[in-house]
Parts: C-alpha cells; sequence; structure tokens
C-alpha cells in the first residue's frame, strides 16, 4: 500500500503542507498547474522590472507565514519594522500624519498617535477608543458574531461614517478586501484583536525586499526538492478518484495513485475535484463563498516623489502607494504601486480611465508628483483575489479534514478563522498537514491480500 502524499496546488498553503510532510517523512507530490510555484503572490517581467502581481504586507502576528520563510531560508530576506510607523496623507494636505504605537501596553499603545489623528475630529477620536475596548470583547467564534457586519456592528458604537472611512477601514480594506459594511464582525474582531488590540508589537508591518517570485515561488521549489518531493509544474489535475484505499489522480501526461490527497486549490476548483459528499456543504458553495478583486496601478516616474516605503490614503481613491523600486531592479526614478483593495468598482475599468482617474489623485496626496514625468503606466488585476468575506461566510468555509479518508483541504478560504491573507494560507497548510501526518497509515505487510 503506498504512502505516498499528493498537494494539489503551489500556492503558499500548498508549499506549507508540502513542506511539514516531506519534513515529516513522507513521500510528497506537488501539482501546480501554472509554470511556478508561489500562487497569488508571484512577480512576472515586464521588460527590465520585475513586477509583483499584488502589494503583499505581513504582520508580526504573522507567527505562521514568518515560519515559513524561514523554512524557505529567506527571513532575511524581508523587513519587518521595529515599531508600527504608517504614513497617512489626505489629498492637499502639507505632510503626513502618523499612525505609531507607543511604549504602553495594548489598546492604549495607539493612544498618543490617535490623540493628534488629524483625520478624525476629536469627538471620534474619544469614540473611536470606546468601539476599541468593545471590540475586544467580542468572540469571534460565536457564529452570531459572524452573521452580523462589522460595518452595523461600528455605527452601534458610535462610530460616524468619517471615522468608519478615515480609521477602521484604512485597516480593515486591506486586510479583509473588504468595507466595514461588506465584512464580517467575525473576521473584522480577529483582525484587530490580533493585529492591534492585544499585543502591541502585532502589527508591525513587514514586507518583502526582492520580488515575490524570489521570496517564494523559487525558493519553495528548492527547499521541496531538498526535503525529497517531487514537484510537477505546469501540470493540471483533471480528476481525482477514490479506488479502494487510496486515491488516483489523472492529469494530461498521467494517471498516478497516492494514500492521501491534499487540494489547495481555489474553491470552484476544489468543488470540482472533491467527489460528491467529501466536502460537507451543500452544492454550490464555492459559488456562496465568492469572491473579491483588487487591482494594482502601478507607476514609474524619472524622480523619487515618495520618501518613505509606503504611504496610505485616506477620503481618495488611492488606498495605499508602495515604493517598489528597490524591488523592482529599477535604476533611476521611481516605482509606485498603488493598492486598491475590494476594487469590484475599479475590476473592470479600462487602465485608460484608471489613469485618468488616478494620476491626479496621486498628485493629490504627493504633491511633488506633479512635477514628475509619467515613464511607464499599467494595471494588474486579481479578480478573484480572496473569498468575500461577508457576514455568514464562516458557514461556508470547511475545515482540513473532509468526510472523504484521505483527502484534506488547504487554502486562505478554508476555516483558519483568519480573513484570506498569507498568514492564513499558512496557517491552513500547517493545519492539513497536521491532520493528515495524525492519520496512522500502515504499510501493507508482503503477502497480505495477494
Amino acid at each position: 500500500m503506498t504512502t505516498a502524499v499528493a498537494v494539489v496546488g503551489g500556492g503558499l498553503a500548498g508549499i506549507a503542507t508540502a513542506l511539514a510532510c516531506a519534513d515529516a517523512g513522507r513521500p510528497v507530490t506537488l501539482f501546480e498547474a501554472r509554470p511556478q510555484l508561489g500562487g497569488l503572490t508571484h512577480s512576472f517581467r515586464r521588460g527590465d522590472l520585475h513586477v509583483d502581481n499584488g502589494q503583499h504586507v505581513f504582520l508580526r502576528c504573522c507567527t505562521a507565514y514568518l515560519a515559513l520563510l524561514e523554512r524557505l531560508r529567506v527571513a532575511d530576506k524581508v523587513l519587518l519594522q521595529p515599531r508600527l510607523e504608517i504614513p497617512i496623507r489626505v489629498p492637499g494636505a502639507a505632510g503626513a500624519t502618523w499612525l505609531r504605537r507607543g511604549a504602553l501596553p495594548a489598546p492604549l499603545h495607539l493612544a498618543g498617535s490617535l490623540a493628534r489623528y488629524d483625520p478624525l475630529r476629536p469627538l471620534d477620536r474619544a469614540r473611536f477608543a470606546l468601539a476599541a475596548l468593545a471590540l475586544r470583547r467580542v468572540d469571534p467564534t460565536d457564529d452570531r458574531t459572524d452573521r452580523q457586519s462589522f460595518g452595523d456592528w461600528l455605527r452601534r458604537h458610535g462610530q460616524s461614517a468619517s471615522a468608519i472611512e478615515a480609521l477602521w477601514d484604512l485597516v480593515g480594506v486591506a486586510t479583509l478586501n473588504a468595507t466595514a459594511d461588506e465584512a464580517s464582525l467575525s473576521l473584522a474582531a480577529t483582525v484587530f484583536q490580533e493585529g492591534l488590540l492585544t499585543d502591541p508589537a502585532a502589527a508591525d508591518i513587514g514586507w518583502s525586499l526582492v520580488p515575490l517570485t524570489e521570496l517564494h515561488g523559487e525558493p519553495a521549489l528548492a527547499r521541496l526538492i531538498e526535503a525529497g518531493a517531487t514537484v510537477h509544474t505546469g501540470t493540471k489535475v483533471r480528476e481525482l478518484a477514490p479506488d479502494g484505499d487510496s486515491w488516483q489522480i489523472r492529469t494530461d501526461h498521467a494517471v498516478e495513485e497516492f494514500a492521501q490527497v491534499v487540494l489547495a486549490t481555489p474553491p470552484p476548483v476544489t468543488e470540482r475535484l472533491a467527489p460528491a459528499g467529501a466536502i460537507r456543504l451543500p452544492p454550490g458553495w464555492s459559488g456562496g463563498l465568492g469572491s473579491s478583486p483588487i487591482v494594482n496601478v502601478h507607476v514609474v516616474l524619472d524622480r523619487k516623489v515618495l520618501a518613505e516605503p509606503f504611504v496610505a490614503g485616506v477620503r481618495t481613491p488611492v488606498q495605499w502607494v508602495f515604493d517598489r523600486t528597490r524591488q523592482s531592479g529599477l535604476d533611476t526614478g521611481q516605482y509606485l504601486a498603488m493598492s486598491l483593495s475590494a476594487a469590484d468598482a475599479e475590476i473592470d475599468l479600462p487602465s485608460a480611465a484608471l489613469r485618468a482617474r488616478l494620476l491626479p489623485e496621486l498628485t493629490g496626496l504627493l504633491p511633488e508628483a506633479a512635477h514628475a514625468e509619467v515613464l511607464d503606466f499599467f494595471v494588474t488585476r486579481e479578480r478573484h483575489a480572496t473569498f468575500r468575506p461577508g457576514p455568514g461566510t464562516a458557514s461556508l468555509r470547511p475545515p482540513a479534514v473532509t468526510a472523504a479518508d484521505g483527502l484534506y483541504l488547504a487554502g486562505a478560504w478554508t476555516a483558519t478563522g483568519w480573513p484570506a491573507t498569507m498568514e492564513g494560507a499558512a496557517r491552513s497548510g500547517v493545519a492539513a498537514a497536521s491532520a493528515l501526518l495524525e492519520q496512522n497509515v500502515p504499510e501493507k505487510k508482503e503477502g497480505v491480500g495477494a
């Protein structure tokens, strides 16, 4: 009887699963339909530029993701702030307002910055503190919590539309990929409790110093091969079928047999591949879970206009702007990427329309850009960047263990309790591998059953 493990999907969840199983001594084969590993965190070339498909950051509280970076031996290729600092700009303002953590315990570590937070009125600052204390007491695991809108909860706790836009959505949209009104209270509570309201250092921000393919995909391939795994890129799994005590996987090239399989694929692919009844959800569950898009607008300028690694925008469609000059390999000028999460309104706009709309907004945030020449402008779109984290989402997020023996699930969309982040993906891979390895798969003795 085979003890081999198949992992279908080479994103962060699949990488984490495959490495954990290989490190435990199991024979592992990973199948990835794309030419490279990394899933939604990858890079490509545009002329001489190295371009990331999206602007992915992490927080100090992302312990599973940080552990994955250590396993990939690339922890030296990221930068983690020693102390949270976010420059925030409002169009037309002379400079930035800084959100910094102080030396006090959470949630008082932000009190100094919030007292001087210009985008909020003094009354809104006081009401924010009261709402933050109330949010600490919310139970994210309660089904009643999940079925509430975060926006509705905020309004019940005295938060004005201005406060929601200028502070709650500043953090929430980037991490949840949804506005407060479109987000589950459960997921929002997790984000704020884990990131801002419990440990003062939890929200320190980290980012890659190299293109994402160099951070994730390439080292993952090297580490998996070192661990004895077999990796098939550019190989789409067409069918998964139970075969007695094992599973058969059919690709365009072969049919292979495995003792256990982990589907680390997007929800629609998982629903298509999993046998009927394996996932304890009603048919069509992946469509109910849905997806939410992210748009990234890339601008190469002939001069430097942003001194910080990133800046956040308030009261502007420009949510976050990242300096990508170093990562891209650009020698002169500056390469900026504007990240637009929850981008339903922007996902189908032509590049010309986005340019006409966003370049003036960028100049409004960064007045220095008014004198710069635009050398290149392009747009990248992830239509299905994350699952849609609306109220009731938890009921459509299955656990790692399925109803079918030997079949497991991984992915940031599974029941991790976290939103669809790199941390959620890494956690799901650890959970799937742990569940799989706990199952004892005995070797069939020679001659038995012959």
